[in-house]
């Protein structure tokens, strides 16, 4: 069972900190740790918003014994149950 605690929020929803525990084990995988799917846009006029798109994990942010059996499973638990980024808070 892997259970998560994010607490990135808008303005800055893709710079939270994350961590994760596998059953009783326990992952830091510190702040800065998330990437946002999603992307800025704008029109001809520059009126611009934001695109949402679903996380990627830094490749770096996984902690040194992180299990590489379980990446995947993560990743699809954070889709599942963080809002998906970008929230537009760098526009």
């Amino acid at each position: 069972m892997i259970k998560i605690k994010y607490d990135g929020a808008y303005p800055n929803l893709c710079s939270g900190h994350l961590e994760v525990w596998i059953n009783d084990t326990y992952y830091d995988f510190g702040k800065y740790c998330l990437i946002s799917g999603g992307c800025i846009m704008h029109d001809e006029d520059w009126d611009m918003w934001a695109e949402k798109g679903p996380w990627k994990i830094d490749k770096d942010s996984y902690p040194q014994d992180f299990p590489e059996e379980y990446k995947d499973k993560l990743l699809e638990v954070i889709n599942d149950e963080l809002p998906w980024g970008c929230c537009g808070g760098c526009i």
